[in-house]
């Protein structure tokens, strides 16, 4: 991937340090090492499709200390994200966030983001408006419109994007962002009407339309103008809708989880990989399922995300969508 060749997936949101415990089925006052790696949804999306040979950017904001100066490192020469649209912001600093691993299947996080992250003062100028446009994929995360300046920053991108295909909204719901479920709601519906796909899991549906019953989630969704909706079943895998008429549901891949975290975004990052590659929806779920088992299986979230090669293999090897 040349610095110069086009970006072909644009997320953006937080961004942060993570601390991993090491000791993993412990709780956090008896966990005595941890990994240092960067996390944030938006920033794992990027990480992973990276991961998987695409050019991907992230714009968010680090803080003007050691962290951040690691993390614009970590995402050049580490992971290969384009950084041109991570700003640095001089009074916040960057944000860290603590993953207890108790249980592993279940993991707690916890953040550091006081009294304000960077990624929170996020604008439109720190953005180019030509890529928002142009760009084949541009994902957002619900969570950008839990506070100001970030909020009014989502809707002038949406604006700009047009509602141009492959506009993805992560339904990403942080109840730690927001003062309540109802107040989430208030802010999060209003960006279905101008994206062109949404991807969640049954209470984030419930967040944004009303209802986790994944059929009558996604007619709401469709019913905003979507042509594709994901719902995340947790064990029993996705379910898949698209406004042509498709609906079925994808078998998940079984794996001996080792850690919850991430594989939600390495699912993203592979959907973007199956978009990119002109798949049908059942195909690139399937493929993005596989991505997800594997990063379950590992400790971390972005220094854990699968190679193309490694994807493909265990998609091969679970079978075929259906």
């Amino acid at each position: 991937m040349t610095p110069d060749s086009p970006i072909e997936l644009l997320t953006i949101g937080r961004i942060s340090v993570d601390l991993y415990a090491e000791q993993v089925d412990t709780p956090l006052r008896d966990v005595t090492t941890f990994r240092k790696s960067i996390g944030g949804t938006a920033t794992n999306v990027a990480v992973a499709a990276a991961r998987l040979g695409r050019h991907s950017a992230v714009c968010t904001r680090v803080g003007a200390d050691t962290f951040g100066d690691y993390v614009r490192y970590a995402l050049d020469e580490t992971f290969g994200v384009d950084t041109r649209f991570v700003g640095t912001d001089s009074d916040f600093k960057t944000p860290l966030a603590f993953a207890e691993l108790y249980p592993p299947d279940d993991p707690t996080i916890i953040f550091y983001r006081e009294p304000r992250a960077p990624d929170m003062n996020v604008t439109f100028a720190d953005l180019d408006a030509d890529v928002v446009a142009e760009v084949p994929i541009l994902w957002i995360a619900a969570s950008n419109v839990a506070y100001e300046t970030s909020r009014t920053a989502m809707h002038d991108v949406l604006h700009a994007r047009g509602r141009r295909t492959h506009t993805v909204l992560d339904l990403d719901w942080r109840p730690m962002f927001w003062s309540s479920p109802v107040d989430a709601t208030q802010e999060i519906a209003p960006l279905l009407d101008q994206v062109t796909m949404a991807v969640g899991n049954r209470i984030e549906c419930e967040i944004a339309v009303g209802t986790n019953d994944p059929d009558e989630a996604a007619d709401r969704l469709l019913a905003r103008g979507l042509d594709n909706v994901i719902v995340k079943l947790g064990g029993e895998g996705v379910m898949i809708a698209t406004r042509a008429g498709e609906r079925a549901r994808v078998k998940p891949v079984p794996v001996d989880v080792v850690c919850g975290l991430g594989a939600g975004d390495a699912f993203g990052g592979a959907l973007c990989h199956g978009l990119l590659s002109g798949w049908d929806l059942a195909r690139c779920a399937h493929f993005a399922n596989a991505a997800g088992a594997i990063v379950a299986s590992r400790l971390m979230c972005a220094d854990d995300m699968p190679t193309l090669a490694e994807v493909e293999e265990l998609a091969s090897r679970a079978g075929s969508a259906s």
